[in-house]
């Protein structure tokens, strides 16, 4: 019997189930995305759709996070001026009636610290403040970038994206050779076509790959990528625990199961399961696989058990964090998913990335188990 089998048949000693319902379950879902939902859903995810920087509230003991405020609203302010037909625009957007050739300098924002700062708050206002048609600007992580190049193809990547007035990519990362070529080449093609670029890391750009590959024998790509961003240090502590009580500890595969019969449109999966699931699916469409749940319910949770899985598991974490989707789990607390080698290695800020969102959603989700 799998986990997410034996989760199920416990709901028994439970509350009483929602008349006729029963759990969704992620691991029976196989989505099919097209690739024209992938660039149709290039746009800041729910939980970034109402932000703007009048919402964006800097730590007043982070001097540069007031900063990163007032040069990204001259950024999008730049970027509100249409270029002249066959004119380029330079750093901010402005357009010039004859530009025979490319202003000097970098044409785009590079926002740079650790998670939790407000990183993808700010990228996500600069696509709300830019007055440019929804169509013409695009919002993405760099692992949906990529994805829509193994979707459309290199060049129609390139013709799709070069009419638009900004691109922002979130959580840019590079973790192997063949990301660096692709990326720094469609960047660059990009730039030429006038295209203002802004990205989110932890890493800055000229750091991009180091701990995950040979970086050093691309380091012309490496650094042709550094070259278009201006970057803004962003610092400070992870928001989303300042001042926050501590995250629930996890509860009893009966109380996970019992909220997954009792919560409208909740899955319930064994953690194993949902793992093995995973590598099954491509994670460009792990979007399209929690289309519709309202909760996520896990039972048996544990430490994953290789690298492969564990980036698999932020790439999810990352699409129910921005599609608001709470956490419900037993077994172990996520801040024990990975384990110190994985911490200590080149993907770490992955990891604690993933920790930190995952904690902020199990947080979420104690409102769906019954005070005793």
């Amino acid at each position: 019997m799998s986990s997410s089998t034996a989760a199920s048949g416990s709901a028994a000693h439970g509350s009483s189930p929602i008349a006729g319902a029963a759990p969704l379950s992620l691991c029976a879902r196989e989505p099919h995305v097209p690739a024209d939902r992938l660039v149709a859903e290039m746009v800041p995810p729910p939980r970034f759709d109402s932000v703007r920087f009048g919402t964006y509230i800097p730590d007043p003991n982070q001097p540069s996070q007031a900063e990163a405020v007032r040069v990204l609203e001259g950024f999008a302010a730049g970027l509100g001026s249409a270029p002249a037909a066959g004119g380029r625009r330079g750093f901010l957007g402005f357009g010039r009636a004859k530009a025979p050739k490319a202003p000097a300098g970098p044409r785009g924002v590079y926002l740079d610290g650790g998670y939790g700062v407000g990183k993808t708050h700010l990228l996500a206002s600069l696509w709300h403040a830019t007055d440019a048609d929804p169509s013409r600007k695009a919002f993405g992580t760099f692992v949906e970038l990529t994805n829509l190049v193994g979707a459309l193809g290199f060049q129609q990547t390139v013709r799709t994206l070069s009419g638009h007035r900004l691109v922002c990519i979130d959580e840019f990362e590079l973790d192997d050779p063949g990301d660096t070529v692709l990326v720094s080449t469609l960047l660059g093609k990009l730039v030429d076509a006038g295209v203002a670029l802004a990205a989110t890391s932890n890493t800055l750009p000229g750091k991009l790959g180091e701990g995950r590959f040979a970086a050093a024998d691309f380091l012309r790509e490496i650094q042709g990528l550094s070259a278009h961003f201006r970057t803004l240090r962003i610092d400070g502590e992870d928001y989303r625990h300042r001042g926050l009580p501590e995250a629930p500890a996890p509860y009893s595969d009966e109380q996970v199961t019992r909220a997954a019969h009792t919560t409208e449109g909740a899955s319930l999966d064994g953690f194993a399961d949902l793992l093995d699931h995973l590598a099954r699916v491509h994670p460009s469409r792990y979007g399209a696989l929690t289309d519709g749940i309202a909760a996520v319910c896990l039972t048996g949770v544990r430490p994953v058990p290789d690298q492969s899985t564990a980036l698999r598991l932020v790439v999810l974490a990352d699409r129910l964090y921005d599609r608001e989707v709470p956490v419900l789990a037993s077994g172990l607390p996520f801040d024990r998913l990975f384990s110190e080698e994985m911490l200590r290695g080149g993907y770490r800020k992955k990891y604690f990335r993933a920790i930190s969102r995952l904690t902020a959603l199990a947080r979420d989700a104690a409102r769906l188990v019954p005070a005793n």
